[in-house]
């Protein structure tokens, strides 16, 4: 009887230890010369139709083409980086040229670069601040932060107030590279001369020319209020399944206020939440109870942290934050791409490459880990 063994070396010997790197624009057009992929890895033209050339990503997508009688590699779709890459920066690509008879493949990556695409962004058209007219001169209020997908000098870099008499803008740098402004009081309030101000605060990027938004700020100036909330805790953390179902308890956030009357009464609010917060999570303004808005996904999103703020009717307000860490389930199974396969082999081949094949698990933990073996 005769025994036929097909073994697939998975340490595979590469043509060149370096990946080769290229860079383009998000938003560059469909068809666009990204690079001579055939002169760039020593390879002769003729080569890439007789060896059956392609280009393969490692995220299954085809976002580049390869032309077979030029060697060009070429742009096959518009690449828009904030969907490609979110916040994370630099956002590079990783891809393969793989050619056949002898299977031999080439790593590559391609970095998309941001272009001032986006203008920042206030989530809330208007923002609302309670002042005493008692407040000392000095003293800040935290407002919501503007959002820009973009990143680099292209994303948010500043904020400016319409001129008046009384606030001026302090910018606070949070050490994430997040900039959150704060609005000093410079000149004393006084509620029966002027019970109510508009101003409009100003967000810039550092694009050229620079892209702006634009927001409402409401200061409504109240009578004394001597007592601000307090939290009976800093941080709060609470764990939570992925799969825990929509409209669930999360955990309840508490604060005092030693006042009493409406200076007493404490309003629950996120503070500087991003998109992705506010459509996951909801506050109840009055209780302080969060709950769950959306569905959770630890492969997507493995923690939250959210700034809570809690303002009571003399418009003082205290601020804690609630870490909530998204615990995986194993909800993936593990995914199998063949990137190229011998259709024949001698019969007096031996230690022969035959298949190239990579395998994933999106999940973490005990969760992702895999075991590649084959079968009978």
């Amino acid at each position: 009887r005769q025994v036929l063994i097909l073994f697939v070396l998975l340490e595979l010997s590469e043509a060149g230890t370096e990946s080769v790197r290229y860079s383009v624009a998000e938003e560059t057009e469909v068809g666009s010369f990204v690079a001579n992929l055939a002169r760039d890895l020593g390879l002769g033209v003729e080569e890439l139709s007789s060896r059956e050339a392609r280009v393969v990503s490692d995220d299954n997508e085809k976002h580049l083409q390869l032309d077979l009688r030029t060697g060009d590699l070429l742009l096959n779709e518009k690449l828009d980086r904030e969907e490609l890459c979110g916040s994370t920066e630099p956002c590079v690509l990783h891809f393969q040229m793989v050619l056949e008879n002898p299977l031999q493949f080439f790593r590559a990556e391609l970095q998309v670069t941001d272009i001032n695409d986006h203008s920042p962004m206030f989530l809330d058209k208007q923002i609302l601040i309670k002042i005493s007219e008692s407040t000392s001169i000095g003293t800040t209020f935290l407002m919501e932060s503007a959002q820009d997908l973009d990143v680099g000098t292209n994303s948010l870099q500043n904020y400016t107030i319409s001129p008046n008499y009384h606030f001026y803008i302090k910018i606070q740098d949070s050490g994430d590279g997040k900039l959150y402004p704060e609005l000093v009081l410079d000149r004393a309030l006084d509620h029966e001369e002027e019970s109510e101000l508009s101003l409009t605060l100003t967000a810039l990027d550092g694009g050229s020319p620079p892209r702006s938004g634009t927001t409402l700020v409401l200061i409504k100036v109240l009578d004394i209020n001597d007592n601000a909330p307090q939290f009976a805790q800093k941080l709060y953390e609470v764990q939570v399944l992925e799969d825990t179902p929509i409209g669930s308890w999360i955990i309840t956030i508490f604060a005092n206020d030693l006042d009493t009357g409406n200076y007493g009464k404490i309003s629950y609010t996120f503070l500087h939440a991003s998109e992705d917060i506010r459509k996951t999570f909801e506050i109840n303004p009055v209780s302080g109870e969060v709950h769950l808005r959306s569905c959770l996904d630890f492969e997507v999103i493995q923690f939250y942290t959210i700034r809570i703020q809690a303002t009571d009717g003399g418009g003082l307000s205290e601020e804690c934050t609630l870490l909530v860490k998204v615990i995986d389930i194993n909800d993936n199974p593990p995914e199998v791409t063949i990137s190229s396969f011998t259709k024949s082999i001698p019969e007096n081949a031996s230690e022969t490459l035959v298949a190239l094949f990579s395998v994933r698990d999106q999940d973490s933990g005990d969760n992702g880990r895999m075991v590649c073996s084959i079968q009978d």
